[in-house]
């Protein structure tokens, strides 16, 4: 199948274009970085910080900052409920309003609301889930990660697939009270102004440099992910979100999952806990495109490589789309 091309709306030569697809990861971790960035596109620093305020504003952008590695700081996992549709917006609103829910997409299935939590640790993340099931009166289901084989969501808009990288894999740490002030910080994205280090360790109490190192070093031993322009995919064509799982034996499930990871069109690809009877697929491989006539194929693919049962929930709404929200300004 034919890579989809960009968006016809921004030719790849633009500066928009180029601010999207090029920072993503690698963005410079320097006192001015946007004047870095705008020495290395032939802009200016004013110009650049324009275009990312525009881009932000319309949507295009989420933030720009840290995608922290999944279980390397505080708790976090995928969860669902079966919302009687006639509750479905009622109830998307109520699981939305809760800051530490970051996801929040209608998909096709009994289980029709799908969304992520995180909490500074499991016993905070296990009182979100319960306020949530008492306050909708439908109990989650929830899916914690046990094992990634391809978690990044860095896309490459010029050939409409997945960014190849690899990074350290980092085991869950303890954080300092400092630390999780860094990080309360970092969630909301830089400030778009000359100096957002500097801003931000004011915020946070650290010296601009020792802010700075830092942030390289958790990049360097990938607890941070990557560092950069996060986009929303809807805004950027890319509209059919479809989730596939498998029901795979738990022996054999490390292997088909690095399979179906190397795939083109899989921009995630994990194995989760089961959550028996409710759900027993333990495999999750994610597909983006700019339709389901795009996207039908590689799941047939997908679903024929895999070799064992699988089911296909396409989102049809998103409710809420943001940063993670591990710890508040004030953790400790």
């Amino acid at each position: 199948m034919n890579a989809p091309m960009p968006t016809s709306a921004m030719p790849v030569q633009t500066l928009e274009f180029r601010l999207l697809n090029e920072f993503q990861r690698n963005f410079p971790l320097t006192s001015t970085p946007f004047a870095e960035i705008a020495a290395r596109l032939g802009s200016d620093e004013p110009t650049v910080l324009a275009t990312l305020r525009r881009l932000q504003e319309e949507g295009t952008i989420s933030r720009i900052g840290a995608v922290f590695a999944p279980r390397s700081v505080g708790a976090s996992t995928l969860a669902a409920l079966a919302v009687p549709r006639s509750r479905l917006d009622e109830v998307a609103a109520m699981v939305s309003a809760h800051p530490g829910v970051n996801h929040n997409y209608e998909r096709e299935h009994a289980y029709n609301l799908w969304f992520v939590a995180t909490a500074a640790d499991e016993p905070a993340l296990t009182t979100l889930l319960d306020e949530i099931g008492a306050t909708t009166h439908c109990p989650p289901i929830a899916l914690p990660l046990l094992e990634e084989f391809h978690i990044d969501l860095g896309f490459d808009l010029l050939h409409g697939g997945k960014v190849q990288h690899t990074t350290q894999r980092c085991e869950r740490r303890p954080t300092s009270v400092l630390e999780r002030h860094l990080i309360a910080t970092l969630q909301p994205g830089l400030p778009l102004v000359s100096r957002p280090f500097a801003q931000l360790a004011e915020e946070s109490g650290m010296q601009e440099s020792a802010l700075a190192g830092r942030l390289a070093e958790w990049v360097d031993s990938g607890c941070i992910k990557r560092f950069g322009v996060v986009v929303r995919h809807h805004e950027l064509g890319y509209r059919a979100n479809a989730m596939v799982v498998f029901d795979v034996p738990d022996d054999l499930v490390s292997g088909i999952g690095q399979r179906l990871a190397r795939e083109a069109g899989v921009t995630l690809c994990y194995r989760r806990q089961r959550h028996l009877p409710q759900w027993q697929h333990n495999l999750f491989c994610m597909v983006h495109g700019r339709s389901r006539e795009e996207v039908e194929p590689i799941i047939e693919r997908l679903c024929h490589l895999a070799g064992y049962p699988c089911e296909v929930l396409f989102s049809l709404r998103r409710f809420k789309q943001c940063g993670a929200k591990y710890f508040d300004s004030k953790a400790n």
